[in-house]
């Protein structure tokens, strides 16, 4: 798991499902410190707000540019079809948060061939090799 956790902080562009203005939200504080170590973030928000400066998408496939990973802050349940989504769209990862656990989904994800990781935060994997 480290080994593919190591793979995916390496790359630049993330697409963080689930991502609002709402402070109170983990994925808030998440996407800033992503930025801060020099990732691209794009917030994906039914609501498609503007989140620490970036545009917001209503879905993956709206994004224009090119996904690296799809951070997916959503409830369990919901994961699933997310992953499907970041399979379609070329994504070269997956990364399921905390508390986030869908086994299929990540079997899924790595059948595809994507890098794939579940129940873990960026953050506190940077904190790590910090």
């Amino acid at each position: 798991m480290s080994n593919q956790i190591d793979q995916l902080l390496k790359l630049k562009t993330w697409a963080i499902v689930g991502l609002s203005n709402n402070k109170e939200r983990a994925a808030f504080g998440v996407a800033k410190l992503l930025i801060e170590k020099g990732h691209t973030v794009i917030p994906v928000h039914p609501k498609a707000e503007t989140v620490h400066g970036q545009t917001g998408y209503a879905k993956l496939s709206d994004i224009p540019i090119p996904i690296d990973v799809v951070d997916i802050f959503l409830n369990s349940d919901l994961a699933g079809d997310i992953v499907n989504e970041a399979i379609a769209i070329g994504a070269k990862g997956v990364w399921l948060q905390l508390d986030v656990i869908d086994a299929a989904a990540i079997e899924h994800a790595q059948e595809a061939g994507l890098l794939a990781v579940m129940n873990h935060c960026p953050a506190i994997e940077y904190k790590k090799r910090n």
